[in-house]
């Protein structure tokens, strides 16, 4: 009888019966395109929190925020000045990339400067933002803008907050 028991929990615990186990039966477990996914996942945790002042919550800016993040990542044009200490990025756009340039530069700076310790600045030009981060240069240049603009643990918790209705920075 003991030896029953251990081969059928050696049976049991194999990879195929654990990975079978914890299937979804099937079912897809991506939500689509990744503004949705984010959506989707804070709608799961307003859902969830029985907190949730529902009289606040603003999906549709979180919807906005995320098409600027996808503005900026995919239509923003970027040219890079090197310095000895880090580099000057110029981003600029279309005028509704523009937009989303102005709307996520400058924000991100604070962050991205309490992250890092680094000398972080942005400058408003006239067709787009300049910003400026010294620090530890051959870091700052590996990263390039786009890798800057990912620093931070704080976009979750940011959305959470801009969906909740709560100030966004």
């Amino acid at each position: 009888m003991h030896r029953l028991i251990i081969i059928l929990v050696l049976c049991f615990a194999s990879p195929a019966a654990a990975q079978h186990n914890h299937s979804s039966h099937g079912q897809p477990k991506e939500t689509g395109q990744a503004a949705f996914a984010a959506i989707a996942e804070i709608v799961a945790l307003l859902e969830s929190d029985p907190n949730t002042d529902w009289s606040r919550v603003d999906i549709d800016g979180l919807r906005r925020h995320l098409v600027d993040m996808d503005l900026v990542t995919t239509r923003a044009e970027i040219s890079r000045t090197l310095r000895p200490q880090g580099a000057r990025f110029e981003i600029r756009g279309t005028p509704r990339t523009l937009e989303a340039i102005r709307a996520m530069v400058p924000s991100h700076a604070p962050f991205l400067a309490s992250e890092t310790g680094w000398q972080v600045s942005t400058e408003e030009l006239e067709d787009g933002v300049a910003l400026t981060v010294d620090g530890d240069a051959d870091r700052i240049q590996g990263l390039g803008f786009f890798g800057l603009m990912a620093i931070g643990a704080h976009h979750q918790r940011h959305h959470l907050m801009m969906a909740k209705g709560l100030a966004s920075h």
